[in-house]
């Protein structure tokens, strides 16, 4: 029974080599080896391919039946080894692989944008995804190792020392309404009068939820009556568009809705005085490095941070 047919790198590359110059001492000039030492290796290796894989002639060497066969899975094996040593190289470089992050709204459609177009301007060939949950989905990730790493609140009941944070910043809150809405354009109305519009929200627990409803306790309000649950905002902003109902999101989020680009649907509600969230984090684990990849584009996203922190100032 003939031993398995195994190959190295070395003598993949003398193989391709007389097939492409057609002589021994050509082949083992450009592999760095010599003849002597390249005649024994090919000679292992029709030993071991159990048949002649070149034929000698006084011109030059031509390849066997079974040599075209072993030379036509060699070239497809060092093209494959090539492409891998070039990937290696990409990914300690940090310009290809895999990313997963998370956030919460307000970064996502801020910070998140405008770092992840910084990155993939110098790394286009790196693979990017991003999950947009609450912070409890996107610290439940995180722990489990499905995230690198995301922007979010770390709640009680997640042990902190699991994870590296870094304060970002607050979110003000404002509230959106379209367009055509009665209070859109009126000076700036008070809780009081928007007690009695339906509102819709996240579930309870949600941090810009409970500010609001904080602020309305506050007043000694009581919470409005007419709540839509959704934590959809793709739902949010249809359902937005043909009713007179106020939904309380971040402000990047809202600026994004009210740009001239996006037809002028929506309007934010003018209200005296600000509502503001506590600050989110960039959470990584702490026992689990970070591919490059996934380093320079946290680089990215505290550059992008600081920018807009400096931008608001």
């Amino acid at each position: 029974m003939r031993s398995r047919f195994l190959l190295k790198p070395a003598q993949m590359q003398l193989l391709a080599a007389i097939a492409d110059l057609n002589q021994l001492q050509l082949a083992a000039q450009k592999i760095a080896m010599s003849q002597p030492a390249a005649s024994r290796m090919l000679a292992d290796i029709e030993a071991a391919a159990g048949g002649t894989l070149f034929h000698r002639h006084a011109k030059g060497m031509v390849p066997t039946e079974l040599g075209l066969l072993v030379i036509r899975r060699v070239r497809a094996l060092l093209r494959e080894l090539h492409s891998l040593r070039e990937d290696i190289e990409t990914y300690h470089s940090g310009g290809g692989g895999e990313v997963k992050i998370g956030a919460v709204t307000g970064p996502a459609a801020g910070v998140l944008v405008n770092a992840v177009r910084a990155f993939k301007q110098t790394n286009p060939g790196a693979v990017i995804t991003v999950e947009v949950l609450p912070s409890r989905e996107l610290v439940q990730q995180l722990a489990k190792g499905e995230l690198d790493f995301a922007l979010a609140r770390l709640l009680s009941e997640f042990d902190s020392r699991e994870f590296d944070l870094q304060p970002m910043r607050d979110e003000k809150i404002v509230l959106l309404v379209r367009a055509s809405h009665p209070l859109a354009h009126q000076h700036p109305a008070s809780l009081a009068e928007l007690a009695d519009y339906e509102w819709i929200m996240q579930a309870r627990g949600n941090p810009i939820r409970e500010t609001v409803l904080e602020c309305f306790g506050q007043l000694g309000l009581s919470e409005p009556a007419n709540i839509m649950n959704s934590p959809s905002l793709v739902f949010t902003i249809a359902y937005l568009r043909t009713t007179d109902a106020i939904v309380a999101l971040s402000e990047e989020v809202a600026e994004l809705l009210t740009q001239d680009d996006m037809g002028n649907a929506f309007a934010v509600l003018p209200v005296g005085g600000e509502m503001r969230v506590p600050p989110y984090f960039l959470l990584t684990l702490r026992n689990r490095p970070l591919s490059p990849a996934a380093q320079k584009l946290r680089e990215h996203v505290l550059e992008a941070s600081h920018e807009v922190h400096q931008a608001s100032r």
